[in-house]
């Protein structure tokens, strides 16, 4: 003990420079310590807003589900669906469109069999309501079929445009165009119920083994020819 008290005493000068590296050393370990402090602070902050009087951040902005969907997203694909219907029902209420492209219920054609068979799988994958769909796999098996339905379409649709009735022999091209004035007349509000009656009747026999109309599509003139004869009469 003695020893050191005389080491002291001769090197007293030392006391100063360590007492500075001491400080200093302090000082440093004070700065860290405040700069951990601000950073648990503003972390706190922005995930506790409300505590630091700031409006709160949208959850939108913290973190996206990629795979999240709501209910009007299922009413978008729905009303996409209906869209794609309504064009094919453009079709199948209207004899002169059909025998204009025949191509749209010709079932010998790939692109038509493509098109009917997407539009089978997307009615019946649809909800009855949009709140019907409530797991991802139902959402992405609805979706996909509708998209796949509204492709088929569009490419059946164009081609069916594109060749109109190139695909069908020189005598069957002129019974398509023979129906084609007969429904004219059949539809023709000038025409008698006799002319009407008529022209609906040898249309169908013109376009018999031709193409195929859907029920549906006959279902629709013959009500219209109906409504204009009870009309004139």
């Amino acid at each position: 003990m003695h020893d050191f008290w005389q080491f002291a005493g001769s090197y007293w000068w030392l006391a100063f420079p360590l007492a500075g590296i001491i400080g200093g050393w302090g000082r440093g370990l004070s700065t860290a310590s405040e700069r951990r402090h601000r950073r648990r602070v503003e972390l706190y902050k922005l995930r506790h807003p409300e505590a630091a009087g700031l409006p709160p951040v949208p959850q939108a902005s913290l973190a996206m589900d990629p795979d999240a969907f709501t209910e009007g997203d299922v009413a978008k694909v729905m009303d996409a669906h209906d869209a794609v219907n309504r064009r094919w029902l453009d079709y199948e209420l209207d004899v002169g469109k059909l025998i204009d492209f025949p191509m749209m219920t010709d079932v010998r054609e790939p692109l038509t069999v493509a098109f009917l068979r997407a539009k089978r799988d997307a009615d019946a994958l649809r909800p009855v309501a949009a709140a019907e769909v409530t797991s991802k796999s139902r959402w992405d098996d609805y979706r996909n079929a509708v998209n796949a339905y509204d492709v088929a379409f569009d490419v059946a649709e164009k081609e069916a445009r594109r060749v109109k009735d190139t695909a069908f022999s020189e005598p069957e091209r002129q019974r398509l165009g023979t129906a084609r004035k007969l429904v004219n007349i059949a539809e023709n509000e000038a025409a008698s119920p006799a002319e009407r009656q008529s022209a609906f009747r040898r249309a169908r026999k013109e376009l018999d083994g031709i193409i195929v109309l859907p029920d549906v599509t006959l279902a629709a003139l013959e009500q219209k020819v109906a409504r204009m004869i009870n009309r004139s009469s």
